[in-house]
């Protein structure tokens, strides 16, 4: 009697002890082999220093098939993970708007999420006895702050891959997509980001999308360069389609404000094309006085226009169809989409991007200089140089494939490294600028991409109100050109690192539908009996030896 007692008492103080500890120390190990419930570092600072309550509403839930049934529980597992590095801080809710039975009170729950910009999905699927069901969901979240709410898009993908890769990759984007969102909804200083609207011609309207979701980071400030001294005071400057050539003054600024550690996004055309009539127009080349400097960090962008067989089509009157136009949808090859990417977190697991007279770029050697592609056309690619003869006709004839030999081009590329200054060895002593300058400073980024043209939104002329960047009117698509450039500029800006919860990787282990056909009876047996006969020989095996130790 005495000895259990003791046994007792000796685990009741280890459970004591150990009830104790935990409340002071806390850790959880991840014992999967691709990490899926480890959160990057940035992460685990952001919510470790919320200073408010974070509430979020999870919209994807109920009855879903099994593959979203996999992104649901991805998603509980990942806000789990935040609730318990926050403190508590953070908490959840999943909310199935499709649940209430009141036809009436269901359709408007949904229409308050839609009005709240939540669009629904439509899925068609093969549910249990091959019957075909359609069924609405939310793939979305709202998080909410201090009375301030953010929407989630939680289904994100390349819709050129099948289905379990789309959901794999929106897996993969759980942690980026809600961490993204706090850190949009608690930021206290914003970095300041420049845009450059001095050398180019575009209406402020054609940005307007992009500087408003950039302004929800960035405090944002246009730019003239010839009335700025210098451009002391930003973090970061995106230089959009100039059309003109930058004088030696302000490409000295440029060039100064790079080597000093600023982060710079130069999206740039090689050929300046004015209009393209039915018959046609030639692209000339584009001289914007910054090849030399370009030439420095190790990159050129080309006077060329590259055409793709991968590209966007183009409404184009083919002729008559009695006294009316016979209008058609025509693959038009110089409009490129690009679904090649390079090994970045800036473009992992995006959609295509949509690009208009795009140029080609090429990499020269420049003393340590990290050069990294980025984005990169099909293989089936023709190059014109200029002058370079653009129609619209160009879309009624069929291509042959054999001409279309040029091979995967780079359109865009990401630099990292120490910069050397344009202007080592060209300052004397005398100059007033000289007591500044400097050959080579901090170690900064820059993104170099040869088409000016990604960054712009198209404008709905009937109502004068903006499409969203990256939008094509003509097929209703949404390409990634936004989430793009968003993420080009949080690599570059964002010292957080959030962004590097995109390289998280979950690997993908389909079963064989084969075999789960022919094999199916077997496994299920085994899976249904398989507990209860182990369950039930541990207990003979048990029975049998307290018979014979107490017989």
């Amino acid at each position: 009697m005495k000895s259990f007692l003791f046994r007792f008492c000796v685990v009741l103080a280890v459970l004591v002890l150990v009830n104790l500890l935990s409340s002071f120390l806390f850790f959880r190990v991840d014992l999967t082999q691709d990490g899926r419930y480890t959160l990057s570092e940035a992460t685990e600072n952001l919510l470790a220093n919320l200073d408010d309550d974070v509430h979020v509403n999870v919209y994807l839930t109920g009855k879903l098939p099994a593959g979203f049934k996999r992104l649901e529980t991805s998603i509980r597992e990942t806000l789990n993970e935040f609730q318990a590095r926050s403190g508590k801080t953070l908490t959840f809710r999943f909310i199935d708007p499709t649940a209430n039975p009141d036809a009436k009170q269901r359709a408007e729950q949904q229409t308050q999420l839609i009005q709240k910009g939540l669009a629904p999905t439509s899925l068609n699927f093969t549910a249990e006895g091959n019957q075909r069901t359609e069924q609405l969901i939310f793939p979305w979240a709202i998080v909410s702050y201090q009375g301030r709410e953010q929407p989630v898009l939680l289904l994100r993908g390349n819709r050129s891959n099948s289905s379990e890769e789309q959901l794999n990759q929106s897996i993969e984007n759980v942690e980026y997509e809600l961490a993204s969102a706090i850190r949009r909804l608690t930021i206290k200083e914003k970095k300041v980001l420049g845009v450059a609207v001095s050398y180019t011609t575009i209406e402020p309207l054609r940005l307007s999308d992009l500087l408003a979701t950039l302004n929800e980071f960035y405090d944002i400030k246009l730019i003239n360069l010839q009335e700025s001294r210098d451009l002391v005071g930003l973090d970061g400057l995106i230089v959009p389609k100039p059309d003109r050539a930058f004088s030696e003054a302000d490409k000295y600024k440029i060039d100064q404000f790079v080597v000093n550690g600023g982060k710079a996004l130069f999206f740039v055309d090689g050929l300046k094309i004015d209009s393209v009539g039915r018959e046609g127009t030639y692209a000339q080349p584009l001289d914007l006085n910054l090849n030399d400097l370009f030439f420095r960090w190790g990159i050129r962008v080309n006077n060329d226009i590259i055409k793709d067989l991968s590209c966007a089509m183009i409404p184009l009157n083919v002729g008559d169809m009695g006294d009316k136009p016979n209008v058609q949808m025509l693959p038009w090859r110089f409009f490129p989409l690009v679904n090649t990417f390079g090994k970045s977190p800036i473009v992992r697991n995006l959609d295509a991007i949509y690009t208009r007279f795009t140029s080609t770029l090429d990499t020269v050697q420049a003393v340590g200089i990290a050069k990294t592609p980025l984005l990169m056309t099909s293989q089936y690619t023709k190059i014109l140089k200029a002058p370079a003869l653009v129609s619209y006709n160009e879309a009624r004839q069929q291509p042959d494939p054999r001409t279309y030999n040029n091979g995967v081009q780079m359109i865009a590329c990401l630099l990292e490294g120490r910069f050397q200054s344009l202007y080592a060895n060209r300052i004397l002593p005398g100059d007033p600028r000289a007591a500044a300058f400097k050959a080579q400073g901090e170690s900064t980024k820059i993104l170099v991409c040869s088409d000016g043209d990604l960054l712009i939104n198209d404008i709905n002329y009937r109502t004068n109100a903006p499409y969203p960047l990256g939008y094509e009117r003509f097929s209703r698509n949404t390409f990634a050109n936004k989430d793009f450039v968003v993420n080009a500029v949080n690599y570059l800006l964002d010292d957080n690192g959030i962004i590097a919860a995109r390289t998280k990787q979950v690997t993908l282990r389909p079963l064989d539908r084969i075999r789960m056909k022919e094999d199916r009876l077997p496994w299920q047996l085994l899976n249904l009996l398989g507990p209860v006969v182990l369950v039930g020989f541990v207990g003979v095996i048990w029975q049998f030896t307290r018979r014979r130790k107490y017989a």
